[in-house]
């Protein structure tokens, strides 16, 4: 089991419902078939994402106990001015309040999915 958050570059929805039908949109535009390059602003995001909690290692059977993410790397599930990842369940309190927290300090919109809510 996982917590996904989807983090964006752009204008700050409205409301929840807003920020649901943009993160839709995006996800359509840039998570589905061909994907883009992230922006610089996600790339720095993520950056500082792992230099925070490291990125997860596929071929490393260690690394599992130590990362709270639930893939990697982490810039494979960026694609343009979207980046939706998921973390682990039983790890993602802190993970997650650190993710949010340097979204917001970018000026990043940040989404939870699960709950359809703009977080913060």
């Amino acid at each position: 089991m996982s917590y996904h958050l989807a983090v964006w570059e752009g204008p700050r929805p409205a409301d929840h419902k807003a920020a649901h039908t943009t993160f839709d949109t995006l996800h359509s535009e840039h998570m589905g078939g061909l994907r883009t390059p992230p922006t610089i602003l996600i790339q720095h995001y993520i950056g500082a994402l792992v230099a925070r909690r490291p990125d997860l290692d596929p071929d490393a059977e260690d690394d599992e106990d130590d990362v709270p993410w639930s893939d990697g790397p982490l810039i494979n599930n960026a694609s343009g001015p979207l980046f939706y990842f998921g973390m682990v369940y039983s790890k993602y309190e802190q993970a997650a309040r650190f993710a949010v927290e340097r979204a917001l300090a970018l000026e990043l919109v940040c989404f939870d999915p699960q709950e359809r809510r703009l977080v913060a």
